[in-house]
């Protein structure tokens, strides 16, 4: 392909090569950064190829009247054969200048081409006038060539040229017929491409780099250009074409004033080809709509130098309104255009993105990185910012209108929805716009990305740490540990298992495990330590192990290869050092392959060496536990007794979780007669201290009791007990003993919480007792209070810990009590004792219910209460007298027989003539006689004296003192006890068992 006669090394395609379509794509992908020259000569090149011709031409519309189109084009044509195409007349009928002229397709066969316009060369003019043909020249011999040829042509119409073509393009067609329609609108819509692009360049900015805006008249720039240079004046009459210069002019354009032949046409021969399609453009648009003409271009001087020159100029009308003139100024702006060059290259090439918008958000400017950037594939320059999907990143349009509203700098980052890349966004408002540097900071928040990784890392392995160490500090078993580690370990570093394992000697024993069956333990703790396994190589070297997958562990360890490891396929292997010395191994497992990274197996040896000393000191907390529940166990009744008037039921919580221990007691202790003794007590504080005092208390209530001594002097000595201990012991104490014959409970208190009583129809009362001082503030005599108890009343004892609280006083906390027994009663009547008592303790204490701590020891001792019956009832008054014994026999032996205790008639005869005839020889009357059946069966003999009976030892010459020895030897107990009007002597026979059914007998 030639361009004004140079050949392109490439030459037009093959016919066919192509299809029209894929020609048209090819168009579509020239951008921006092509010249208008450029852009022609690719139009003209595909539109040649399309139509599958020798060549083609493109013309364009000179500005000055009458002076038709000018050629700036050629593809495949030999300069000697476009000589007389140069210039053709508007009125002429040439091909290009019909299309031009009509504005439509218009085609010729053969020899179209060769019939050039009269200014130039036919064949008929080839002879001479004699007739004799000279010899062939060149240009004879191209339209030889090229006679064959028929040509078709198009208008270059583009919407912002409405009163005629920019210019017309040609393609010679290599036959007599005409191309086809498909041919015809392939050449129609290269023509349309190509005049879009030229009238795009009538608002483009001109320069070296066509997205320069050049430099408004009147700038700063302009005027220290005005100063530095000379400006020279020209005068040009569009009519006729003829051009005048100053001497100024001329020397800028480096025309010889001698040989100026003030043509129009010399002008254009100066300007470098590839600015005359533009230039030209520019010249025709001014004149048209006659405004202010400005254009700069290349020269090409006639010494061969080059340089650049910048044109002002203003169109001036004739009487008719008719561009008649135009005249202005030209100066050399070589040296200005070259610094404007430098800038736009640094500009274009910095390695941060740039780009300018006007104040109606386009696109005015944009250089390579910052079209990297945006990754836009069509053209960008004049597009509306916000039609860029770049642009459209969150908060970026609300921040471009803050920047240009409050006329301050704003910056954000942007990812390149593109290039996924992260960009800072500098937008700065300038005059009539906005200016955005984009730099490339993805690398940057990568490297901050990165750092808050590793520090969220380091914060969050100190978080674990810390959370692993409080909940570390706050368990106090082994079970606890395990549970603390298992819940900050497995979880975190999503593990499925872990097993721990203490080293007792040459022995393993398995601490907990979390995630592992009967029979995978099993199979662990059947390795001896002196065999090589993982966790025996931990043990001995006191140093971690990863192993990453199965492979590496049977690599590692291939006497391990058979041995099963299911739902597991990589393994941290911790050892657990306290006290300088192994003390055991940790293994948390994995059910997939695992590569711990070095911060995560940093992390893991951090919380095995806080595992291993919580470890070490849960395991002599369970030892001192099992010391200390052992001892509350020796201290407070295993099981509660269950005689005939009373069965109970008891509830302890301890405050003090570390030992299960307290100064909270209660007891239920069987006396004479039936009789029973309801005890609870309290001494202040808590833990091992006020334990071993509750001890002795309950040691010294249970040694009174049997002394059968009344309520009032129990605690009368067990006030002198406590005060002995010292002026800081306190205890408080509730004694309550029963009587099922007699339906009376007797209350003493020192400084205790009345009991609640919950009567048969499901009433409450709280009786009124004194309270007296505590134990060891006190100063006896202690009140006591009788009251009668009907049958299957429930009385409920209770310690301060169960009803008093941070959020409750004692009075609101016992009727509260009082409303939970009693709904509870109504709720359920065949509640059994243990399920009333776990009742009252989830509605009073519903934390301490579930974790078993409270803030105070709390104790609830629930009793309720039976008469004897009457008919086990049998009393009898003796006179004072020794017919007295006799009359005690009969009385037994009638009785016994009706309660068909034949078997005990005879002992019991003995003992109570015994103690019958002790009473008459040594106290005084009133006597009276007693037999009680309930458990045991009693035999009482009461009077009226204080004396208590003492066993004698009886010489064997005595006759005297054998009497009490005998009741002493039939009796399973015996005892004396005070009463009201004297005392009473009472002994005891356990009742024969009940005889075994016999089964019935078959027939």
């Amino acid at each position: 392909m030639t361009v004004n006669g140079r050949r392109d090394t490439q030459g037009p395609l093959p016919t066919g090569a192509r299809s029209p379509t894929d020609r048209l794509r090819l168009l579509a992908t020239v951008g921006d950064e092509a010249s208008e020259t450029d852009a022609l000569r690719c139009a003209l090149h595909h539109a040649v190829a399309g139509l599958g011709g020798p060549g083609g031409m493109v013309h364009l519309r000179s500005p000055w009247q009458g002076a038709g189109l000018r050629l700036v084009l050629t593809d495949g044509l030999p300069p000697a054969g476009t000589k007389g195409w140069q210039d053709l007349s508007g009125k002429e009928t040439t091909v290009p200048a019909s299309a031009a002229l009509g504005r439509v397709y218009v085609w010729r066969p053969a020899p179209a081409f060769a019939e050039q316009p009269p200014s130039g060369r036919g064949p008929a003019a080839a002879g001479t006038p004699d007739g004799s043909r000279p010899s062939a020249s060149p240009e004879d011999a191209a339209l030889g060539v090229l006679a064959t040829c028929g040509m078709a042509s198009v208008p270059l119409l583009a919407p912002t040229a409405p009163h005629g073509p920019i210019g017309v393009l040609s393609v010679l067609t290599p036959t007599g017929e005409a191309p086809t329609a498909e041919q015809r609108a392939f050449l129609e819509e290269v023509a349309r491409w190509a005049a879009g692009r030229l009238a795009r360049s009538l608002a483009a900015p001109r320069g070296a780099n066509p997205e320069l805006r050049p430099e408004r008249p009147g700038g700063s720039h302009l005027r220290q250009a005005l100063k530095a240079v000379r400006v020279g004046a020209w005068d040009w009459n569009i009519q006729t074409g003829e051009l005048n210069w100053d001497e100024s002019a001329m020397t800028v354009l480096g025309v010889d004033p001698a040989t100026f032949d003030h043509r129009i046409e010399t002008w254009l021969d100066l300007v470098h080809p590839e600015d005359l399609p533009w230039v030209m453009v520019d010249t025709d648009e001014a004149i048209r709509t006659r405004s202010v003409y400005g254009v700069e271009y290349r020269v090409r001087r006639p010494d061969g130098t080059s340089g650049w020159a910048q044109a002002r100029g203003r169109v001036i009308l004739d009487e008719d309104g008719e561009p008649f003139h135009m005249v202005g100024t030209v100066w050399d702006t070589t040296q200005t255009h070259a610094a404007r060059e430098s800038v736009d290259h640094a500009l274009r090439h910095m390695s941060d993105g740039f780009l300018a918008v006007d104040a109606d958000w386009r696109i005015t400017y944009i250089n390579i990185e910052a079209t990297r950037a945006l990754g836009y594939s069509g053209e960008v320059l004049g597009r509306v910012l916000w039609d860029i999907p770049f642009a459209r990143a969150p908060a970026l349009a609300d921040r471009c209108r803050q920047a240009v509203a409050d006329h301050r700098p704003v910056g954000l980052d942007v990812q390149s929805p593109a290039n996924q890349r992260w960009y800072h966004l500098r937008l700065v408002p300038v005059p009539g716009g906005l200016t955005v540097y984009l730099t490339d900071v993805t690398e940057k928040r990568e490297r901050e990305a990165e750092r808050t990784t590793t520090d969220r890392a380091t914060a969050e392995r100190a978080t674990r740490i810390a959370e692993l160490t409080t909940a570390l500090a706050e368990a106090l078993t082994t079970e606890d540990v395990v549970e603390a580690v298992a819940q900050h370990v497995i979880q975190p570093f999503r593990a499925t298992g872990m097993v721990v394992v203490a080293v007792e000697g040459d022995h393993k024993r398995l601490v907990g495990s979390v995630g592992y069956t009967a029979e995978d333990l099993e199979r662990i703790l059947s390795f001896p330590l002196t065999t090589t396994t993982p966790m025996s190589d931990v043990l001995t070297s006191r140093a971690p192990m990863f192993i990453a997958s199965v492979a590496e562990l049977k690599m590692r360890y291939p006497s391990l290869a058979d041995v099963p490891t299911p739902g597991r396929q990589a393994w941290a292997f911790l050892p657990l050092i306290a006290s300088g010395r192994s003390t055991g191994c940790c293994v948390i497992s994995f059910d997939k392959p695992r590569l711990l990274t070095e911060e995560e197996r940093t992390l893991l040896v951090a919380l095995s060496g806080l595992f291993a000393q919580a470890l070490e000191r849960a395991r002599l907390y369970d030892s001192e536990h099992l010391r200390a529940k052992e001892l509350q166990r020796g201290l407070l009744p295993r099981h509660l007794p269950s005689p005939p008037a009373a069965s109970a039921a008891a509830r302890y919580l301890p405050s003090d979780r570390r030992l299960d221990v307290g100064g909270d007691w209660y007891d239920l202790i069987p006396l004479s007669a039936e009789r029973v003794a309801l005890v609870i007590g309290d001494v202040m504080g808590h833990g091992l201290s006020e334990a071993a005092t509750m001890g002795r208390l309950r040691t010294a209530v249970r040694t009174l009791a049997d002394l059968e001594l009344p309520p009032d002097e129990i605690l009368g000595h067990l006030n002198d007990l406590v005060s002995d201990l010292g002026d800081d012991f306190y205890a408080t104490c509730l004694y309550a003993v029963y009587d099922p014959t007699t339906h009376v409970c007797v209350f003493a208190s020192a400084g205790h919480i009345p009991p609640v009583v919950v009567h048969p129809d499901h009433t409450v009362h709280v009786p009124e007792i004194p309270t007296n001082s505590p134990l060891g503030a006190a100063s006896p005599p202690f009140d006591t209070v009788e009251l009668a108890m009907p049958e299957g009343s429930l009385l409920a004892l209770f310690t301060d810990g169960l009803v008093e609280g941070a959020e409750r006083d004692i009075d609101r906390g016992r009727d509260e009590l009082a409303r939970v027994l009693a709904a509870a009663v109504r709720a359920d009547g065949d509640l059994s004792l243990d399920q009333l008592c776990d009742t009252v303790v989830s509605a009073m204490l519903p934390t301490g219910a579930q974790t078993g701590q409270t803030a105070d020891d709390a104790v609830l001792f629930i009793a309720r209460l039976r008469r004897l019956a009457a008919q086990d009832i049998a009393t009898w008054q003796l006179p004072q007298d020794p017919l007295a014994a006799g009359q005690a026999r009969e009385h037994i032996r009638t009785q016994l027989d009706a309660w068909h205790l034949d078997n005990l008639v005879m002992t019991t005869e003995l003992l109570a003539s015994e103690l019958v005839s002790n009473v008459i020889r040594h106290a005084q009357g009133p006597v009276g006689l007693r037999l009680l059946r309930g458990r045991n069966l009693v035999c009482e003999v009461s009077d009226g004296s204080l004396t208590t009976p003492h066993v004698r030892r009886a010489s064997a010459t005595d006759e005297n003192g054998r009497g009490l020895q005998l009741v002493s030897a039939l009796a399973q107990r015996w005892g004396a006890r005070y009463t009201a009007a004297g005392k009473s002597i009472w002994t005891e026979q356990p009742l024969p068992a009940d005889p075994p059914v016999a089964p019935p007998v078959a027939d």
